[in-house]
């Protein structure tokens, strides 16, 4: 490289050489750094199928299932010790194993609800069965309050727990202290539970959406059926055919068998019509609450009371030789049997939803 006077200018590092006699063709050395090797990238987290979200649950709802869970506990004990004395006859819950299973269906379904509420596991499931669980409990704490103290006002023949009674007295038992507490516990639980409903964040893809209709149809018709089955006796003492000893002449006698739910007045009556209204009023909500799991929570409070009340009919017919099982009693059954056919359906449908 030259000057305009034709010297050469010397390069800072004093060579002379021009850089641009460099050969075109020379390629660039090849760096002698190594690359280690190559991360396998991290595997994306597992999304649910349905899309579902589940946030943080409020301290509201964890105490929704601590008492959701005392609820179950004190349920479950109720059944052993004396649940009344009735007409000078001690009366117990847990008399056999159809007893025991007609008893212990509702509070271990809300003792294991509870406990997941309480964990922090898919917390609209067990806000759902809550809300639900605690208005049906509200119209069977109305009948329990009745039959232990304004029953004997206009005393009548009673099937409790299998055995028939005559209401002309009653003593209150530890047995019904316990079952009172457990339906006030829930009754509880659905209250905080509606109040911690807005605040807990949980979602899905909507995926039982297209089906909704569906199973709300099902579940009207199911809360109906279980209403007309509910207003009649579940197992009822037959009519005798007697024999007129002059004239040979057979006539059928009417016995009288237990009250209906609607039969009874005071605090009963109003119970029977809660309880009536509920069931056919959560059978149109629980279908359509958000997310899925929602549903499955509502359809299984229930689920859980009408099966309940089903078995509690044909524990009465197999355990009393006076009475028998009547076709209410049948259909009480079906119902809840229905019920649980819902609950699972809402738990396992899974549809895109329609764009």
């Amino acid at each position: 490289m030259t000057d305009d006077e034709g010297g050469t200018v010397v390069a800072r590092d004093g060579s002379t050489r021009d850089r641009s006699t460099r050969p075109e063709g020379r390629t660039a050395r090849p760096s002698a750094r190594r690359e280690g090797p190559r991360r396998p990238p991290e595997p994306a987290a597992a999304v649910p199928a349905d899309g579902l979200v589940v946030g943080e649950p409020p301290v509201l709802a964890r105490v929704t299932g601590v008492l959701l869970v005392l609820a179950g506990l004190a349920g479950a004990a109720a059944l052993f010790p004396t649940y009344l004395v009735v007409g000078g006859t001690e009366v117990s819950q847990s008399a056999g194993a159809l007893s025991l299973l007609a008893g212990l269906l509702v509070p271990l379904a809300a003792a294991a609800v509870g406990g997941g509420l309480v964990a922090g596991r898919v917390p609209r499931l067990g806000l759902a069965y809550a809300g639900i669980g605690g208005a049906l409990a509200l119209g069977l704490l109305l009948i329990e309050l009745y039959r232990a103290s304004t029953s004997t006002i206009r005393p009548g023949i009673e099937v409790i727990a299998g055995q028939r009674v005559l209401t002309s007295s009653v003593d209150v038992g530890p047995g019904w202290v316990l079952g009172v507490v457990a339906l006030g516990l829930t009754v509880l639980a659905g209250v905080l539970g509606v109040a911690a409903w807005g605040r807990t964040v949980m979602d899905d893809a909507g995926t039982l959406d297209p089906v909704r209709p569906a199973l709300a149809g099902a579940a009207v018709v199911l809360g109906v059926g279980a209403v007309l089955c509910l207003v009649l006796p579940a197992a009822d003492l037959p009519d005798r055919i007697v024999t007129d000893p002059t004239t040979g002449l057979q006539v059928v006698v009417e016995q009288e068998g237990p009250q209906g739910l609607l039969e009874r007045p005071g605090l009963a009556l109003l119970g029977g019509l809660l309880l009536a209204g509920t069931v056919v009023l959560c059978s149109v909500l629980a279908p359509s609450l958000r997310p899925r799991l929602a549903a499955v929570g509502g359809l299984l409070a229930i689920a859980a009371v009408v099966l309940a009340a089903g078995l509690g009919g044909l524990r009465d017919a197999v355990v009393s030789d006076e009475l028998e099982w009547t076709l209410p009693g049948v259909g009480l059954l079906l119902a809840g049997v229905g019920y649980v056919v819902l609950t699972v359906l809402a738990w396992r449908l899974r549809r895109a939803p329609a764009r």
